[in-house]
């Protein structure tokens, strides 16, 4: 059916006319809201709302922005509400049974992050980006960069996703927000200046190996036979020296590769073992935590999710049980 058929159709009411048109841009509507609220499950009402008012307010939709663009702008107003009214969520006390970790560098402030799937990014982050685009799309989802934006201001971080993520233009985000050119490229300018002093690209580090190539399958039975053994020296020599380990919603951070070590001696010496399942998060290599038990039954205990430096493990950042159902995998394995 032609486009300018099913627009006439949607203006009328018709539900599936209105799916199909807005069918293409679901997937990377949900990560723009993913990258605004850090959240899997709030970005998931977000785009929800977007939609139900996209479909209330269509008859309204005069074309005088493309539909991808109308979208953007009614998703990113819905992530902003969300962001003024969410109450984020609590950091949680160390609970992990008879492990004593050790001082930690210090306590993040972000502790409502949570990883996204790769398998949801399929096809949502390979989306036509405008000339202002600044930052490639895999690094743009990667959970530092993600960090760094949740701790600016609500105006900000959509500012500076639609402009230098997305590539929108001055104008048609001073439209998305209701606001002017000057307004927008002075809150850019701020969230440029807050962004560079929370995070960096990482140019002084090597890129990391490519997925699925052979350096990154090595990465990845290392590290999985050096967790799953408890095998401490196995494990430090994968790591940088300027390795850090995040736990959100714990608040805990650790930084550098002697502090990691004791920090993971301390998992290790309690007699905890656990079985690794490789899957993906935030375009990184990432692995299903099951705590071993004497019943044989492996319990889901959490998400480690890696970034590499070459062949080495820049970072990792665990998150809780509650993910693992995104990534479709199981609260539990059988003994293997």
């Amino acid at each position: 059916m032609e486009r300018a058929d099913l627009m006439s159709l949607a203006r009328s009411g018709d539900g599936d006319a209105f799916r199909e048109l807005t069918e293409p841009y679901r997937r990377e509507l949900q990560v723009h809201c993913y990258r605004m609220l850090g959240s899997l499950q709030d970005a998931e009402d977000a785009l929800q709302d977007t939609l139900l008012a996209a479909w209330q307010g269509f008859g309204g939709f005069e074309e005088r922005s493309s539909l991808r663009t109308w979208l953007y702008r009614i998703a990113t107003n819905k992530c902003l509400d969300a962001r003024r009214s969410a109450s984020r969520r609590l950091a949680k006390e160390w609970n992990v049974p008879n492990v004593e970790p050790p001082e930690p560098t210090r306590l993040g402030e972000v502790v409502w992050l949570e990883p996204y799937p790769d398998a949801l990014l399929e096809g949502a982050i390979a989306v036509p980006l405008g000339p202002e685009t600044r930052y490639e799309q895999n690094e743009s989802i990667s959970l530092a960069f993600l960090t760094a934006l949740q701790v600016l201001p609500p105006r900000q971080v959509a500012v500076l996703v639609l402009r230098d993520v997305l590539g929108f233009r001055a104008s048609e985000v001073a439209d998305m927000l209701d606001s002017t050119v000057e307004s927008v490229n002075s809150a850019l300018k701020r969230a440029r200046a807050s962004l560079e002093r929370r995070w960096s690209p990482g140019t002084d580090r090597e890129p990391p190996a490519s997925s699925g190539s052979p350096s990154e399958d090595a990465v990845v039975g290392k590290f999985v036979r050096a967790w799953e053994t408890a095998d401490l020296d196995a494990l430090v020599d994968l790591l940088t020296d300027d390795v850090f380990i995040s736990m959100p919603p714990m608040p805990f951070e650790y930084q550098g590769r002697d502090l990691v070590a004791r920090f993971c001696a301390s998992i290790f010496g309690a007699g905890r073992r656990f079985d690794l399942v490789p899957t993906r998060a935030n375009g990184q290599l990432a692995f299903g935590a099951y705590l071993r038990t004497p019943n044989g039954i492996s319990h889901g205990m959490g998400l480690y999710v890696l970034t590499l430096s070459g062949d080495r493990i820049c970072a990792m950042t665990r998150f809780e049980n509650t993910v693992l159902l995104s990534f479709g995998l199981p609260r539990s394995l059988p003994s293997r």
